[in-house]
This record gives structure tokens, sequence and C-alpha cells, in this order.
């Protein structure tokens, strides 16, 4: 549902880098809207003006860490 607002964001992701490094930022059709210290304030933030579910909140880091996960098991297959 958000697709073109992540792709918005990965594609454009250093511009945004350089304007708002390590914030939550808050997109909706294909711009940022807003900026925040954390998730809880920008999803404040983007809830007073925005309906829920019209907006992508996103960790801006200048690398993928903001986007992906890695999981580690102990888990050993012969």
């Amino acid at each position: 549902m958000l697709e073109k607002e992540f792709k918005y964001f990965r594609t454009n992701q250093n511009d945004i880098y350089s304007k708002y490094p390590d914030k939550y930022v808050v997109i909706k059709d294909s711009e940022v809207q807003l900026a925040a210290e954390s998730f809880e304030k920008a999803l404040g933030l983007a809830t007073e003006k925005f309906e829920l579910g019209t907006f992508l909140i996103q960790l801006c880091t200048k690398d993928e860490s903001g986007y992906t996960q890695t999981f580690h098991s102990r888990v050993v297959f012969a």
C-alpha cells in the first residue's frame, strides 16, 4: 500500500539523508512531509496532519540498516 512512498525513499535516500540524518521522516505523496528525532514523535506529528495508512515513517540512515534486519540462529544443519 505504501510501496510508492518506500520507492521514493530508496531512490532519494542520499538526498534525504543529507537533510535529515538519522531522523524518522514522514513520507506522503512522494515527498518528505516532516522529520522527528523518534518514531513516536514522528507518528504523533503525522497523525495530527494525515489519516493513518496514508503515510510512511522511515528511519533515514546512510545505508540499508534503517530498513533491513539480520537474524542469527544457533541451529546447525548437517
